[in-house]
C-alpha cells in the first residue's frame, strides 16, 4: 500500500529542486578563484654584487649590496631599492617591480627604474635607465628571504672604454621580512 500518490512524490521532488536552485546559484556566484599569493612581503637585507667597471680590464669587481622591498598589499607591484657600495663608489637603484607569485615561497619579478651611479660603480658611472629581472625565495618557517637579481643599465657609461655602453651586474643576498 502506498502512502502517497505518484504525482505528489514528483511534485515534492520538483519543489525541493526549485528551492535548492537559488542556494546553488548563490554559492557559485560567491565562489572566488584561488590565486597563489606569496606568504611574505616586505624585507630588508644585504649581500654581494658582481659586475665590471668602466675600465676594460676584463676583471670582475665585487661590491656590497643593501636591498629593500616594500610589497603593496593586494597588488602585484612592489617598490624596491638597492644600494651598491664599495670603497670607491656608490650606486642607488630605486625600481618598481611587477611580481609573479609561482608558489608560496617563490616569486620572480621584473622591474624598471633609474640607477644613480658614481664614477667607478659596477652599474655604470652616470644616471641611467635600469631593468631588473629577479627572484625572491622565502625560506619556509622563517622570516628569511633569499633574493637574486640582475641590473641592466642602458647608456650607463660616460667616457672611458665603454662610453655609452650597457652595464650589467648581478646581486644576491639574504633579507629579513617585516
Amino acid at each position: 500500500m502506498k502512502c502517497c500518490p505518484a504525482g505528489r512524490s514528483r511534485r515534492s521532488k520538483l519543489a525541493l529542486g526549485i528551492l535548492a536552485l537559488p542556494s546553488i546559484s548563490l554559492g557559485i556566484g560567491l565562489a572566488q578563484p584561488v590565486l597563489a599569493q606569496p606568504a611574505y612581503g616586505s624585507y630588508i637585507g644585504g649581500g654581494l654584487g658582481l659586475g665590471y667597471e668602466n675600465q676594460d680590464n676584463g676583471q670582475l669587481d665585487a661590491t656590497g649590496v643593501i636591498s629593500a622591498r616594500y610589497k603593496f598589499l593586494k597588488s602585484p607591484f612592489s617598490a624596491r631599492a638597492q644600494v651598491l657600495l664599495d670603497r670607491d663608489s656608490i650606486a642607488v637603484v630605486p625600481t618598481v617591480s611587477y611580481d609573479i607569485p609561482v608558489s608560496w615561497q617563490l616569486e620572480p619579478y621584473i622591474g624598471g627604474g633609474v640607477a644613480f651611479a658614481s664614477n667607478g660603480s659596477i652599474i655604470g658611472d652616470k644616471t641611467s635607465f635600469v631593468l631588473q629581472p629577479g627572484v625572491d625565495y622565502a625560506i619556509p618557517n622563517t622570516k628569511l628571504v633569499i633574493f637574486g637579481n640582475a641590473l641592466v643599465a642602458f647608456d650607463a657609461y660616460d667616457g672611458g672604454d665603454k662610453d655609452g655602453g650597457t652595464a650589467v651586474s648581478i646581486q644576491t643576498g639574504v633579507g629579513w621580512q617585516f
